[in-house]
């Protein structure tokens, strides 16, 4: 599947050189080029940071102490990743139109990011094996030193993964910098492609883009290095002691309650008051339709996606050499460049190779695929990571061949994790706008081509029924998600 990353790539190519290269070598030296990268890397830089420290402070908060309503909480603190960006931004900026620009692009790239690492997070807490930290604290260690020098160095590979992701998002999104007309790449380079005048520029922004997530992709790689989770003793992993919060338990629920308020709650009252608008102007067929074409092609692109990974996924955790690293990470240069790009050249791809599919539901998936595999992968890595391999070695001591061994041990302890992948990727569908708005047939639409239609000319009454079913039904994937980090969390009581 990492194969696939060479169709946009190679669409990239033929257009940035289409007017040679001394027209590339100027436009990359511009003055106006620089800036722009300096804008898009500091987006990037702010909303990774602070979604790093939200999402690993709010994993150990749920995960490792005592506070109150902790299963709840756990799982809420996941909903804002079914929020699309686009939605997001629309809701915060048409409540507060001065939030227009950087900080408000940052917020809502925040608010809908957290999340990845959250559940990266926890999933990877739930690993670490809590004698180690016994023996640290035996040796005079404080909780702070603990919590930083042993837990969160085992689980360092996991959060680097969700950071990555992050990052990608951040480089990659359309929705959120458009909607606050924050003039970053993925803005401009939609502009170059939509009005078709200088697509050769597009091209060449892309394949800067491009190198800023290849270079992503490097520095995961280093900061997530060989280490895996380790342990001391044998046996089953047991539940960590939480650590108790006494007096300060309802302190600390305020750093949650302004997230969730943030990315909830506002826009949850501002979705409410357009649908108080709405009135006789919702059509039910027209949205029984386009929630019919968004849950069937997300499911299938979802399927697709994580039966694409599971090869790479597999290699990826049980064999952790130079080949297999790059043919992961060239899996995720793909996830890191615009959806407009992906779209654009699957459209040449269908113009040139694919015609019999061209503007039919197949060639969305293959774009829905090759842009979301790299979600799927990173899922189905760590899951086999967790699977015990001494497990799978005395199956086949006892005679059974090495599939049958995986597929009976391994596979089924990792399958909760590969379904929550899933789920991953479902969600991720479903809120997907540029690939869905050049791809989608004649005759279809989604609730995001629906939403984004009526939302870009202000007609947010007409877009509440859109927005309102897509919360709902996203939400169903993300509570998986989030049930999910729970259970590998073993989060008690609350």
């Amino acid at each position: 599947m990492a194969a696939g990353t060479l169709i946009p790539l190679a669409y990239l190519a033929e257009r940035a050189l289409e007017r040679g290269w001394a027209f590339a070598i100027a436009e990359l030296v511009q003055p106006r080029t620089a800036a722009l990268v300096g804008r898009s890397l500091l987006l990037v830089g702010v909303v990774t940071s602070v979604c790093v420290v939200l999402g690993v402070g709010l994993a150990v908060l749920v995960s490792r102490t005592d506070v109150k309503a902790r299963r709840l909480l756990a799982v809420t603190l996941t909903l804002p990743l079914a929020m699309p960006s686009y939605l997001l931004a629309y809701l915060w900026v048409s409540a507060y139109p001065a939030l227009a620009g950087f900080w408000g692009a940052c917020l809502v790239l925040i608010l809908v990011s957290y999340p990845l690492v959250l559940l990266t997070t926890m999933a990877a807490l739930a690993r670490v094996d809590p004698a180690q930290e016994e023996v640290a604290r035996s040796l005079g260690l404080g909780g702070c030193a603990v919590l930083f020098r042993v837990t969160l160095r085992q689980a360092r590979a996991a959060i680097a993964a969700g950071a990555l992701l992050v990052a990608l998002y951040a480089l990659s999104d359309f929705g959120a910098v458009a909607a606050m007309r924050f003039e970053a790449f993925t803005w401009v380079i939609y502009g170059a492609y939509r009005s078709g005048f200088n697509p050769a520029r597009a091209a060449v922004l892309s394949l800067v883009l491009m190198v800023f997530a290849v270079a992503l992709v490097i520095a995961e790689s280093r900061a997530r290095g060989l280490a895996a989770s380790s342990r001391i003793g044998g046996g089953s992993p047991r539940p960590a002691p939480l650590s108790r919060l006494g007096p300060w338990s309802w302190v600390t629920l305020l750093v949650p309650a302004v997230v969730l308020i943030a990315a909830i709650v506002v826009p949850g009252v501002t979705l409410t008051d357009w649908l108080l608008t709405a009135g006789p102007r919702w059509n039910p067929a027209e949205w029984l339709g386009a929630l019919g074409s968004t849950m069937w092609l997300s499911a299938a692109a979802a399927l697709a996606s994580t039966a694409a990974a599971l090869p790479l996924g597999v290699l990826a955790a049980r064999y952790r050499d130079r080949g297999t690293q790059t043919l992961e990470g060239a899996s995720y240069v793909a996830h890191g460049l615009p959806p407009i790009v992906i779209a654009i050249s699957m459209v040449s791809l269908g113009v040139v190779l694919l015609r019999p599919i061209y503007q039919r539901e197949p060639l969305l998936i293959l774009a829905y695929t090759v842009l979301f595999v790299p979600l799927a992968i990173g899922s189905v890595r760590t899951a086999v990571q967790a699977a015990p391999i001494r497990l799978e070695e005395v199956a086949r001591s006892l005679g059974h061949p090495p599939l049958r061994a995986f597929s009976a041990v391994t596979a089924r302890v990792a399958l909760p994790g590969i379904a929550a992948g899933a789920a991953l990727v479902l969600l991720t569908c479903m809120k997907e706008l540029p690939v869905t708005l050049l791809l989608h047939p004649n005759g279809t639409d989604t609730l995001a081509t629906r939403l984004w239609g009526y939302s870009s000319v202000s007609d947010y009454a007409a877009a509440a029924p859109y927005a309102a079913a897509l919360l709902v039904f996203a939400a169903v994937p993300t509570a998986v998600l989030g049930m999910w980090s729970t259970g590998a969390g073993r989060v008690r009581g609350g």
